[in-house]
């Protein structure tokens, strides 16, 4: 763990993304179940201070009208401005700047040492405070290009998920910003936590920073009315075997056809696909969890070969297992 959770700022501004500010209470608002260390500190901050209700907007789109939804400020922009992480939810308005007391208690908090971090189109609100110059950032890839016209000063990548410099982190859209904030949880609180924190949430534990921005997430099992349910649970205790596509067809019952059309119509993915993001997620849980020899990783996550295993994470995460263990277990218990 590098760092406490401690207090966590989340900025509310007018006509916000409704979900990209209830992402944020959802990350960081509750522990998850059985955990009994210390937790974030969440407030919400406007700057009208505590009570002040603010009109969020229900649409992605900037241009659309303003959405029905309203949420009150726990605290003001004065208790901003202490906070341990600040957190800047989409921004309302991509072509103007916030207020200059949101600008200055957004300077001070980065002065004083707050861990800066904007979701989506909030890196226009730090990039308006100057929190950004100078530094790598992204955002939804829709929105880069004007990013990178208003502020020449920002080095725009709209091709990854997010960048993170040591005290100032951006994420591309909405999926991104959740990868971010489990990101963050897993420095602060470790990979267990990070992990079930996903499970609550129905995410995959973790895609490195790095991946473009359109890289598919990985598949989780269906539930358990699934006409698949059952089969794929049945693999997923299988991932250390050499079991193929085939396998499962066989064990469900069915043709291989029939097999890839079901997946389609549940995951929007194929059975092959499928099969190598659970081995993929088997992996990185090795390597986060154990000091097992990349080789016997490879081998438990039924992806067979060091050779092997190093050529999925180098194309699907751009970084290799032995690194991947370094960034996010540099200390592993031998298991």
């Amino acid at each position: 763990m590098t760092r406490l959770p401690g207090t966590l700022a989340v900025l509310l501004l007018d006509q916000q993304a409704a979900i990209e500010v209830a992402l944020a209470c959802q990350a960081f608002g509750t522990p998850p179940r059985n955990h009994t260390a210390d937790w974030y500190d969440l407030r919400l901050c406007a700057a009208g201070g505590a009570g002040e209700p603010v009109p969020l907007r229900a649409w992605f789109d900037h241009a659309g009208p303003a959405g029905p939804f309203e949420l009150r400020a726990t605290h003001g922009l004065d208790d901003l401005v202490p906070a341990d992480t600040v957190i800047v939810p989409g921004s309302g308005d991509v072509h103007g700047d916030p207020s200059a007391p949101v600008l200055a208690a957004l300077r001070a908090a980065h002065a004083r040492g707050a861990r800066m971090v904007s979701l989506c189109s909030g890196s226009f609100v730090l990039a308006a405070a100057g929190i950004l110059d100078g530094r790598a950032a992204t955002s939804h890839w829709e929105h880069a290009p004007l990013l990178a016209r208003r502020f020449p000063a920002v080095k725009v990548d709209p091709n990854i998920l997010y960048t993170h410099d040591p005290d100032v982190l951006t994420s591309a859209g909405l999926m991104a910003g959740i990868d971010l904030c489990l990101h963050l949880i897993r420095e602060d609180l470790g990979s267990e936590t990070a992990n079930a924190v996903a499970r609550r949430m129905i995410v995959p534990p973790h895609r490195s920073g790095g991946q473009a921005q359109y890289m598919e997430s990985p598949m989780s099992v269906p539930h358990s009315g699934s006409a698949l349910g059952e089969v794929l649970e049945w693999a997923m205790a299988q991932l250390d075997q050499p079991i193929g596509v085939g396998d499962i067809a066989a064990r469900a019952g069915v043709s291989v056809r029939t097999l890839i059309r079901r997946f389609h119509a549940e995951l929007g993915t194929t059975p092959s696909r499928w099969l190598l993001t659970q081995r993929l997620a088997r992996a990185r849980e090795l390597l986060e969890s154990t000091a097992l020899p990349v080789g016997l990783v490879a081998e438990r996550s039924g992806l067979g070969t060091a050779p092997n295993l190093r050529t999925h994470f180098a194309r699907e995460f751009g970084l290799s297992p032995t690194r991947y263990r370094h960034e996010y277990n540099p200390s592993p218990d031998v298991r």
